[in-house]
């Protein structure tokens, strides 16, 4: 009996978005199967961030096609993109801050609340019950990040390193099949890059998805990626393990400094 095939979690063919004259992306492909984590590296303004903002529907592609589980989604809205099962989050942690560690998931699960407004406005046994299970998801999700004893804390009171994890929760209420983490380690030290590494790769194995991510670390991307692809100036200059893109010259060149 042959083997079921199944389509890639993401593939992109060919995709280029331009803003005015600039190639963010140009001729951008790739491939990124079940359970990968999938690198992103590349000097600042090389379009890393424009290819997370075309998946997730901020920007719709000039030409190329965005396929989710083998169904096209080239220039879905953002809420689509969302309830199809991508989540993401993003280089400049965006925390509801004056709102409590606990309110931040649970809003994050808005598409889980089935009640409608007059329902919610008179409080019946369908909404309580559902804000019941909304609340017990949030904290099922603080624990599994260890914030579990912050939920009452305002965002924006957390240290930064669990305003990062704090962020990833709220993404994963969403429960999607594909992350997209956007620089997760910025900004932090090289023992609390050590502890995100395995926090990610706890993620991935404990809720089996499929992780795409930008990272500026080296030291996070070689220990965390199964591949990676490098770009510069919007193009794609190498795809390959961590290890294969380090020694590759052209990435040296243009990434790790060298000549």
């Amino acid at each position: 009996m042959s083997k079921e095939i199944t389509a890639p979690v993401l593939e992109m063919q060919n995709v280029e978005k331009h803003f005015g004259g600039v190639h963010a992306i140009d001729n951008f492909s790739v491939k990124i199967e079940q359970g990968q984590i999938h690198g992103l590296i590349g000097p600042n303004g090389a379009g890393k961030t424009t290819i997370f903002n075309n998946i997730t529907g901020i920007y719709a592609p000039d030409s190329g096609k965005i396929l989710f589980l083998g169904k096209d989604i080239t220039g879905s809205s953002p809420h689509k993109v969302a309830q199809l099962g991508i989540g993401r989050t993003f280089q400049n942690i965006r925390l509801f801050s004056n709102l409590s560690v606990m309110e931040n998931v649970i809003i994050a699960s808005g598409m889980d609340a089935t009640y409608n407004m007059p329902q919610a406005l008179l409080h019946t046994k369908k909404y309580t019950e559902r804000e019941k299970h909304l609340q017990d998801k949030a904290m099922n999700l603080l624990e599994i990040v260890g914030l579990q004893d912050k939920a009452g804390e305002r965002a924006n009171s957390l240290p930064y390193g669990h305003q990062r994890k704090l962020e990833i929760a709220r993404a994963m209420a969403l429960e999607p099949k594909l992350l997209l983490l956007d620089e997760p380690a910025a900004g932090m030290n090289a023992d609390e890059s050590k502890e995100l590494v395995e926090f990610v790769r706890q993620i991935r194995d404990r809720f089996d998805i499929t992780i795409l991510m930008i990272e500026h670390h080296m030291d996070v991307v070689t220990n965390l990626c199964d591949y990676c692809t490098v770009l510069n100036f919007g193009k794609t200059i190498a795809v390959g393990t961590p290890a294969e893109v380090k020694s590759d010259p052209e990435v040296i060149r243009a990434y790790l400094g060298g000549t």
